[in-house]
Order: C-alpha cells, then sequence, then structure tokens
C-alpha cells in the first residue's frame, strides 16, 4: 500500500482539485484507492456526492478501527472509496496533543485498512501543524499545487525549510505548478526560477487556470470523468502519470 498526500500550507491553490482527479485516476488505472478527506471542510467529500459520517470523531479517528472502517463510503466509481471528513476533525491537532507519540498516530490507524487498498489518498487541511507533520512522517510521497506566484513560492520556502529543520526527507516532496496562466510574464518567470531552485523537486506537469475545473463543483465529479477530452482532464493525467513513476521509485 502507498499512502499519497495532497498537502499544500497554503489554501486557494488546487489542492482539493488534484486529490479528486488523482484518486479518480488511480482508480480508473484499476489500483483499489481510498481517498480520506482530513480537510474539516469537507470538499473532496462534497465533490463526490458523499455525506459525513457523523460518528467518526476526532477520537474514534485514531482509536477505534471499526468505526474508521464503518466510515469509509463507496463513490460512483469502481476501486474508489471515501473516507469523508466531517467538523470534529477540526479538532485532530487538540487531540494529538494528548497522546503519546502524536507525530506517528495517522501511520497506525491507516494500518487497519492496509489490506484493502492498493493507494491511500490524503487530502490535507492547509496548514502546518501536528496533523501535518503525522502527514509528512506517514505518506510515501507529498504531492504539493503551487500557484506560480510570490505568496505561494514563499510557502513552499517555508514547507521545504519545515522539513530541514524537522529532519524529514525532502524527496518525498513532489511539487507542481497550478492554477497555470500561460499570459502571465509572472507566472513564467517563477516557474522559471522554482524549476531552477528546485530541480528535481518539481514534476514537469502544469494544471492550467480552466473553467472546467471551477465547474467540478457545480457537477461534483472529477474533470477527468465530465471533460475527459480537455485540457485540464489531459494536464492531470500526465500529473497522476508521473505521480505513479515517482512513488514507484520511492
Amino acid at each position: 500500500m502507498k499512502i499519497i498526500a495532497c498537502y499544500s500550507n497554503k489554501g486557494g491553490v488546487g489542492k482539493t482539485a488534484a486529490s479528486v482527479n488523482l484518486a479518480y485516476a488511480f482508480a480508473a488505472a484499476g489500483r483499489r484507492t481510498l481517498l480520506c478527506d482530513l480537510d474539516p471542510q469537507g470538499a473532496s467529500s462534497f465533490y463526490f456526492r458523499v455525506k459525513p459520517s457523523k460518528k467518526l470523531t476526532e477520537a474514534r479517528f485514531f482509536k477505534d478501527v471499526e468505526q474508521f472502517t464503518k466510515a469509509i463510503r463507496g463513490s460512483d466509481y469502481d476501486n474508489l472509496d471515501i473516507l469523508p471528513a466531517n467538523m470534529s476533525f477540526r479538532d485532530f491537532d487538540v487531540f494529538l496533543a494528548r497522546m503519546r507519540n502524536p507525530r506517528s498516530r495517522l501511520k497506525k490507524a491507516l494500518k487497519g485498512v492496509k489490506a484493502d487498498y492498493d493507494v491511500i489518498l490524503l487530502d490535507c487541511p492547509p496548514n502546518i501543524s501536528t496533523l501535518s507533520e503525522n502527514v509528512f512522517r506517514a505518506a510515501d510521497a507529498i504531492v504539493v499545487p503551487v500557484i506560480p506566484t510570490t505568496l505561494s513560492q514563499r510557502t513552499f520556502e517555508q514547507l521545504t525549510g519545515f522539513f530541514r529543520d524537522h529532519d524529514l526527507p525532502l524527496k518525498k516532496l513532489h511539487g507542481f505548478f497550478s492554477m497555470v496562466q500561460g499570459v502571465k510574464a509572472l507566472h513564467g518567470e517563477t516557474i522559471a526560477e522554482m524549476t531552477r531552485t528546485y530541480r528535481k523537486r518539481f514534476m514537469k506537469t502544469q494544471i492550467p487556470f480552466a473553467s472546467d475545473i471551477e465547474r467540478m463543483g457545480v457537477h461534483r465529479a472529477p474533470v477527468m470523468a465530465t471533460a475527459p477530452a480537455s485540457a485540464a482532464s489531459k494536464a492531470y493525467r500526465a500529473l497522476y502519470e508521473e505521480v505513479e513513476r515517482r512513488v514507484k521509485g520511492a
């Protein structure tokens, strides 16, 4: 089983759209896939038309394998299940702070479904916290969307700095440029600069700023399912293929 996190310490960068489409792509390729929505806003769950399980509180998430398993829901797509978020997930950090070895609790919780899935995708909330550090330690790969602007560049620098300061392996980080607008000179300049600076840390695929992606909220489905011939869908397909290769090599 491989654990892949879609994470950014900045909101509004296309993290959930990437999570949803990557989960769809892995499932379509025949991989038994579980998408865990760790963000209390529940956007991934919403896209897949899955309601949250009110019984899966933050305590049961980490301590009750039976309730964790019961909270998993099937999706409209073969090989793809969803663990929906609920608002109690906002208290993850408070709960983790009271536990022994809090930085490794997420990996232990996911072991309960290890035999049932080939891939677990984590859609993470946009912050650096105890839960985030759990994600960093549990994941085999961390996929990081970055809008090619100054603020997003700064947050990626903060993320790599956190990894260095806490002795976390930088090789887990796999950035990609998201919401790219080719007509903007700043986007092109930032992409060139960050690619030079981080080299192997960035994948080649760029996800465009596209109305088809914005319409995911209307269709409540991955763009790869609703608009398979679109530029956005092709970009997510290419992203999936890069992630797949990198995870195999991890």
